[in-house]
């Protein structure tokens, strides 16, 4: 697995402060057309709050990515596969 672009502006861009440690929260497209996520980890509070539609498996964590990075992200997302 490698890391192919990031998607959206670097998060600390013009000084702007992200609310995690470590240059994060982040969004990156992976070699494979696939994205990885980096942000805070909520699945322990957030798990137990999820509606009956939605799950998160053992090999899964709920994350937290501020409404900035995402809507910042927007472009640069493909509109389809």
């Amino acid at each position: 697995m490698n890391f192919l672009r990031r998607i959206g502006p670097d998060p600390h861009a013009n000084g702007q402060q992200t609310p995690a440690l470590e240059n994060c929260p982040d969004i990156w497209e992976l070699e494979d057309g696939d994205f990885a996520i980096i942000g805070i980890d909520m699945t322990d509070a957030a798990k137990p709050l999820l509606p009956a539609t939605a799950g998160c498996g053992p090999d899964e964590r709920i994350v937290r990515v501020p409404r900035r990075i995402l809507v910042d992200a927007k472009a640069d997302i493909p509109a389809r596969v």
